[in-house]
């Protein structure tokens, strides 16, 4: 095992809920770029296990200071006790249905987690920051694929109108003209798994998110998939996405810190779309899941979710200029990785 405080980085990232599924994979794709790295999470929604993944992976476990991102004063102790080059925000709630149910609970931690921390960066002159940021930005879009210069609407749910606050706060904040470096990431649908089945997407209870649904289906976790609705004005009827590997998605995190070190503007803000850039049905990934995987999966249609967006995917042709980043994952990789995962975790069980 590598000394961690010993080992000379490029930069010092402090990652918040860095133990989570996006965040595992980015903690280890920036040790493995040359980074050092500080998580500081909750565990509301992750396990502390996820530091011995990452160590199988990188032969170096971060240190993890536990809180929420919302306390200042544990802000201002990591900044004190670490030197810090930069900042990747993903600590927020993200379940959809449960932010229509409890939307204060969603507006107090989302919002002003954002808006502590960059404070306590202001304070700490700490200007390089990106942020984990979602297509639900979009609402349910006029045409696809969805540009960044696609107006954003008004969400679906708490949760996507939390991403487009914050969205907001970042770019009044440019306007004023404070000195952070600033980067929205506006996500489309990560899925997948590390290929070395260390770390991958854990949900606490009944999944929200579609393929880990499938995969607990798959294993007999849960009876039945249901698909939200066949008769939409799609091929085969039903919703359409865009679903990009989390590793895939996890550099773009590393592509964005580095883009803004190149930087030499005093007060910089942009937004890029990352995903896969292609859309792809319920029924499409479905299909894809049992071929690749030589697995039956039992799923009935069912009628449909209030709330859910026809089809969205995005052009991520400003990425991958911009920012030198294209996916490398396919669909069948993503469905590959993630059903491997399911299967050590469930075997660990």
């Amino acid at each position: 095992l590598i000394s961690y405080f010993c080992k000379n980085f490029s930069m010092n990232i402090l990652v918040t809920g860095g133990t989570g599924f996006i965040g595992s994979h980015t903690v280890v794709e920036l040790l493995n770029s040359g980074h050092g790295v500080v998580i500081v999470d909750d565990l509301s929604n992750s396990n502390r296990n996820v530091l011995a993944g990452i160590r199988k992976i990188c032969s170096v476990e971060p240190r993890l200071y536990e809180g929420d991102c919302s306390d200042m004063d544990l802000l201002r102790r990591i900044f004190d006790e670490n030197k810090i080059d930069g900042v990747i925000h993903f600590a927020a709630y993200k379940a959809v249905g449960e932010s229509v149910e409890q939307p204060l609970k969603y507006y107090k931690n989302n919002v002003l987690s954002l808006i502590n921390l960059l404070c306590v960066m202001q304070e700490k002159d700490v200007k390089n920051f990106v942020f984990s940021s979602s297509c639900t930005v979009y609402g349910n879009p006029d045409a696809v694929p969805v540009t960044e210069v696609t107006p954003r609407k008004k969400a679906e749910s708490p949760y996507g109108q939390s991403k487009n606050i914050c969205e907001d706060i970042l770019e009044d904040t440019h306007r004023a003209k404070l000195p952070f470096k600033m980067i929205s990431l506006r996500y489309f649908n990560p899925i997948g798994a590390h290929a070395s089945a260390e770390i991958g997407e854990l949900p606490n209870g009944v999944p929200s998110n579609l393929v880990p649904y499938i995969t607990q289906t798959a294993i007999g976790l849960r009876p039945e998939l249901h698909v939200f609705g066949n008769d939409y004005d799609t091929p085969d009827g039903s919703n359409i996405r865009d679903f990009i590997h989390v590793v895939d998605l996890a550099k773009a995190h590393i592509a964005a810190l580095e883009h803004l070190e190149t930087v030499t503007d005093t007060g910089f803000y942009d937004v890029f779309n990352v995903g896969s850039g292609s859309g792809v049905s319920v029924l499409e990934l479905i299909a894809t899941f049992e071929k690749v995987n030589d697995v039956k999966l039992n799923y009935k249609i069912v009628a449909r979710r209030a709330g859910d967006v026809v089809r969205i995917y995005g052009n991520v042709d400003k990425a991958n200029t911009v920012l030198n980043w294209k996916v490398k994952k396919t669909l069948e990789d993503c469905l590959v990785d993630a059903w491997r995962w399911e299967q050590k975790i469930h075997k660990n069980e």
